[in-house]
């Protein structure tokens, strides 16, 4: 209880710094030191109480909480400490790294609290970890920065000249925005000899108001006038003042009546007379002089409709219009004028004012009764329509005369008065006229004559006399394949000249199977759909039988052909004819090392479902061993190298070939081709599992060693081509036998069709004959090789027995290809005797491929 009781007391207050505008004086605070050590030391405060000066510009400092609440301004950002303002708008702000509380926005105490004093602002600064919460109000004090302000810059004041000494004469006081001392504390008026100013003080709310007191009696014949300057001043420091002028205008006595030249005023005023038309002039006149002969006109108990119609010109007595003026609201009028002169005396005259009527109004045309829809055999002499036509004018203005067109089958007849009956003339016809727009014309007589229009609608009704009609003789829709389901083709349209029921059109395919299954009509609009999804490459196109029938009775239709073509869409990928890609062993083209460029490799063969540009197939190289070896045919297909094959090139070349059809989108399919090097077709199908997929290119360093290898390699050659020679002339002299076999060998310019000519090309004798087996099914695409059929065979055929020796080959042949198959294939050992000269043949080994084409090559190794 004791520490609430200090707590509330706590305040801290600044000078506010107003005397001399000195808004940059340092402030000073006093601190109750004590109290405050014993706030902190609790943990929080109720209420600590600052005060600052209004008009301090943004920024300027008010206080530092932290040091005043013996805090550390380093805990303040850690302690969250922020600023809560109570009020709508922040005027002030928290500095968390100094602890200072500053002023935000300028304030302004006249805007913020008005009269009202004091004028405090609250808020709270909030810390956390632990919570605290200190009350912060700030007092805004004010400065004299408003001076004094007269409502108007001048008082006029008529004072008669007998009026007695002492009489007081109330002011109207000044305002001053500011309080206390800066509030106004006095009044003064300039000396003069009539006048003084006696300032008294409002015992509610201690306000200062002034009076002015006549001190000399006024002579109007001495001065007809006075002007005094009143003066008002505030208790701020510097004083500011405010001025206003005081006018006395001294009147005459009031001793005579206006009076009017005549007591009534009689005018006539035609209708519709312009804004500013003068009415007439009542004049009133005074035999006194000044003010009191000053007259002034002005109405008297006159309804608020004549003040909307007619102004009065309060000096001069003109009587002028101020509205429309309407002969069919009212024809007279009768206004009472007053005239007053400056004394207060005043005479009463009386103006009649008679309206005169214009032809401004038009006959109106009032339908009483209409038949929306005659039928279209009505007989004559049919009632339609009936109408009145009124006018508002009066005489000959208000007298009408009607009338309708000539070309249409009615006439008008008239019965009671102003009364009219539109009724038909002759037979009606839906089918070349479905309505007719009746023009009914009135016409008054007045001057000028005016005429109104009014159109009226006769609708014709219908009978069932017209079959419904197409608008086209056929019609043609198309559609894409591969449609959703229910998707529209398109509309067929019927039109029936009849109305209503009668028109009504309703739609139906005729049966016609199958091709009335793939599409449904919608009854009501003729929208075509299709039942299911259609393929181009099944059907190209169908027709169908519409039907449109109306709705009356008996019901007419009528039928038309709808055709719906199929268009096609790119939704066949392309395929690969050849090579084959579903292919259990991939497929190897063999390529010499010698090969030019534009050397043909192969050809990639592919078909497209689709038809038209959809169809059409481009070639190209996605993806290679060396891409810059290889080129493919954008619209052939034909692989050919684009250049010579080096060395450095590596043995199996891996080609992707990309086939793409000109479709939106495209589609597309990949063939991918194995390719091996081989020199003279002598090295190919070595193991390929030892052949890497990509070689690395040589680097530049090795330049010199690929020239010495090179070089070598030369002289190798140049003593294999000798060697050759000489294994040639021995081959020569051996016996050449041939083996039958009934496997089929894929043969071109580069390899001997038959094994009989391979004379001066093999490097075995052709006496002797071997086979290879190249599994089937094999994924590492390896050659197995089997041993010699006949390990010994004399030179001579005949030795071997002739017929006997092919049957012995055969059947040897058959027994190694059932032991591949089983898994029972060896290895032969062959023997060499040690006086083998140069070129013996040691044995041969023959391979067969059940592949076609380019696949089916073999090379031995």
């Amino acid at each position: 209880m004791a520490a609430a009781a200090w707590q509330r007391g706590l305040c801290f207050k600044s000078d506010p710094g107003m005397a001399g505008g000195m808004e940059n004086r340092s402030r000073k605070r006093q601190v109750l030191s004590f109290f405050l050590c014993l706030c902190v030391s609790l943990g929080a405060c109720e209420m600590i109480r600052y005060s600052v000066p209004e008009e301090k510009k943004s920024g300027s400092l008010v206080a530092n909480i932290a040091k005043d609440l013996k805090l550390d301004v380093g805990k303040l950002s850690g302690r969250s400490a922020r600023l809560v303002s109570k009020s709508s708008k922040q005027y002030f702000e928290l500095n968390t790294r100094s602890g200072d509380v500053i002023i935000k926005e300028k304030i302004d105490r006249e805007d913020l609290c008005g009269q009202s004093d004091p004028c405090l602002l609250q808020f709270e600064i909030v810390l956390e970890n632990p919570l605290q919460l200190y009350r912060i109000e700030v007092q805004i004090e004010d400065v004299n920065d408003n001076s004094p302000n007269f409502s108007k810059n001048e008082f006029v004041f008529k004072i008669p000249e007998q009026i007695p000494i002492n009489t007081r004469f109330p002011l109207e006081g000044a305002q001053d925005s500011d309080i206390g001392t800066n509030g106004i504390q006095s009044y003064v008026i300039n000396p003069n000899e009539h006048f003084r100013l006696d300032v008294q003080t409002l015992d509610t709310d201690g306000s200062k108001y002034a009076e002015l007191v006549l001190e000399k009696q006024l002579d109007r014949e001495e001065q007809a006038q006075l002007m005094l300057i009143l003066t008002a001043a505030d208790g701020g420091l510097p004083q500011r003042t405010g001025t206003a002028q005081i006018r006395v205008n001294v009147l005459d006595s009031n001793d005579n009546f206006p009076q009017f030249s005549q007591s009534v005023y009689k005018m006539q005023l035609m209708e519709n007379s312009p804004k500013g038309t003068l009415v007439t002039t009542v004049e009133a006149s005074d035999l006194d002089q000044g003010s009191n002969a000053e007259i002034t006109y002005s109405f008297r108990q006159v309804p608020d409709r004549v003040l909307k119609l007619f102004k009065l010109n309060q000096l001069s007595g003109e009587i002028t219009v101020l509205g429309i003026i309407d002969y069919e609201e009212r024809s007279n009028y009768e206004m009472n004028i007053q005239a007053t002169d400056g004394g207060g005396l005043s005479a009463h005259c009386k103006v009649l004012l008679q309206i005169k009527d214009m032809n401004d109004n038009t006959p109106e045309v009032t339908l009483s009764s209409l038949t929306s829809a005659i039928p279209e055999d009505s007989s004559p002499e049919t009632v339609v329509a009936l109408f009145s036509v009124r006018d508002r004018d009066f005489g000959d203005n208000g007298r009408t005369l009607c009338s309708i067109q000539d070309n249409v089958p009615f006439a008008l007849k008239s019965t009671l008065k102003d009364y009219y009956e539109l009724v038909t003339q002759k037979p009606l016809d839906r089918e070349k006229v479905p309505e007719y727009n009746i023009t009914i014309t009135a016409t008054d007589r007045g001057t000028p004559r005016l005429t109104s229009v009014r159109i009226i609608r006769v609708q014709l009704s219908d009978i069932n006399d017209n079959p419904p009609v197409f608008n086209e003789s056929s019609y043609v829709m198309y559609l894409k394949e591969n449609n959703p389901p229910g998707l529209l083709i398109g509309t067929v349209r019927a039109a029936d000249l009849d109305t209503e029921q009668n028109a009504k059109v309703t739609y139906s395919a005729l049966p016609d199977f199958p091709f009335s299954s793939f599409i449904s009509i919608n009854s009501e609009n003729g929208n075509v759909y299709a039942l299911q999804s259609l393929d181009y490459e099944q059907t190209r196109d169908f027709q169908v039988t519409v039907r449109a029938a109306d709705g009356g009775s008996p019901q007419l239709s009528s039928e038309v052909i709808v055709r719906v073509v199929i268009i096609d869409e790119n939704d066949n990928a392309p395929f690969i004819l050849y090579p084959l890609q579903n292919s259990s062993v991939p497929a190897n083209d063999l390529v010499p090392r010698s090969a030019e460029a534009g050397y043909l490799v192969t050809k990639v063969v592919a078909v497209d479902g689709d038809s038209g540009q959809n169809s059409w197939l481009s070639y190209q190289l996605l993806k290679a061993t060396d891409p810059s070896l290889f080129a493919v045919g954008l619209q052939t297909g034909e692989v050919k190298t684009s250049r010579p094959i080096t060395s450095p090139d590596s043995v199996k070349q891996k080609l992707i070939v990309l086939v793409r059809d000109n479709g939106e989108p495209p589609r597309s399919t990949t063939s991918t081709l194995n390719v091996l090097l081989v020199d003279g077709f002598s090295d190919a199908y070595m193991q390929l599992l030892d052949v890497p997929q990509e070689e690395e290119q040589q680097d530049t360093l090795t330049l010199y060693l690929v020239i010495s290898l090179s070089f070598i390699s030369f002289l190798f050659l140049v003593s294999l081509v000798t060697i050759i020679a000489i294994r040639l002339y021995k081959t020569r002299q051996c016996r050449e036998q041939y083996v039958p076999s009934s496997r089929n060998f894929y043969s071109d310019r580069n390899f001997p069709t038959n094994p009989a000519e391979t004379s001066g090309t093999g490097t075995l004798p052709r006496s002797y004959c071997y086979e290879v087996c190249l599994t089937t099914g094999s994924g590492t695409s390896e050659f197995k090789f089997l041993r010699p059929l006949i390990p010994s065979l004399p030179a001579d055929p005949s030795v071997a027995g002739g017929s006997n020796f092919d049957s012995q080959i055969n059947s040897q042949l058959k027994e190694e290809k059932e032991s591949v198959r089983e898994g029972r294939a060896s290895v032969s050992e062959d023997s060499i005797p040690r006086s083998s000269g140069e070129g013996c043949i040691v044995n041969k080994v023959i391979g067969i491929n059940e592949n076609c084409g380019q696949n089916g090559w073999l090379s031995y190794q």
